[in-house]
């Protein structure tokens, strides 16, 4: 089954002057690969991944996502939509400081509030221990180390059991130790839970060890 299906995608930007960063783009991702876009900077990768995430909607082309095409939707509509069906994880974490580790985690789902809050709790409390995150729970968020501050950022990615879950440099702050438990957790959703992964990286140990890798290169699918 198809997660995602793109196709024809042109991107142009018009300030300062017009210029075309996605030159018909197509491919299809299937329900639980874990798939990398890399490219140079500049390739494209992250505006691609920004028009993917349903964020920008202002491109010629089609994007379909898990069956619904989500290109021509409202911005309400894709609102919802996103809450529903995708999780983020980026470069930074953005996780509120002041929270503690749990509220972090609990609070998309909260704000989605189509559960019981002790329910959420419980299944925030799970997430936490499947990243190995057990005993860390209460303690602020500016109080844990940076690697455990990304897998906390995961964890919200994961409390509204999104089908799809994408990464901007979701290592990019890392260590290789770090790195090595983010990759193995993402392997470890996409075989488990069936959830798909597309992370844009840097990283060409990452992206080796994908199902497989997208590649860009000035706008153009190469592989």
């Amino acid at each position: 089954m198809k997660a995602i299906s793109i196709q024809n995608i042109n991107k142009y930007f018009y300030d300062p002057v017009e210029f075309q960063v996605l030159k018909d783009i197509s491919f299809d991702v299937k329900k639980g690969e874990f798939v990398s876009i890399v490219g140079k900077s500049g390739s494209g990768k992250s505006t691609l991944l920004y028009l993917l995430s349903t964020m920008d909607t202002k491109y010629n082309g089609n994007i379909a996502i898990n069956g619904t095409q989500v290109t021509g939707l409202s911005q309400n509509e894709l609102a919802k939509f996103r809450n529903e069906q995708i999780g983020f994880v980026f470069q930074f974490h953005f996780l509120l400081p002041e929270f503690t580790v749990l509220d972090n985690v609990m609070l998309p789902a909260l704000k989605l509030n189509k559960r019981a809050k002790d329910e959420i709790e419980a299944e925030a409390i799970e997430s936490l221990h499947l990243l190995g995150l057990k005993g860390n729970e209460h303690k602020k968020a500016s109080k844990i180390s940076g690697g455990q501050q990304q897998r906390v950022a995961i964890a919200r990615a994961l409390i509204n059991s999104p089908s799809i879950i994408m990464g901007d440099e979701p290592t990019g702050n890392l260590d290789s130790k770090n790195t090595n438990i983010v990759f193995d957790v993402f392997k470890e959703l996409a075989k488990e839970r069936g959830q798909t992964i597309i992370a844009v990286t840097h990283d060409d140990e990452f992206a080796a060890n994908c199902d497989r890798i997208i590649e860009l290169s000035d706008g153009k699918l190469i592989r």
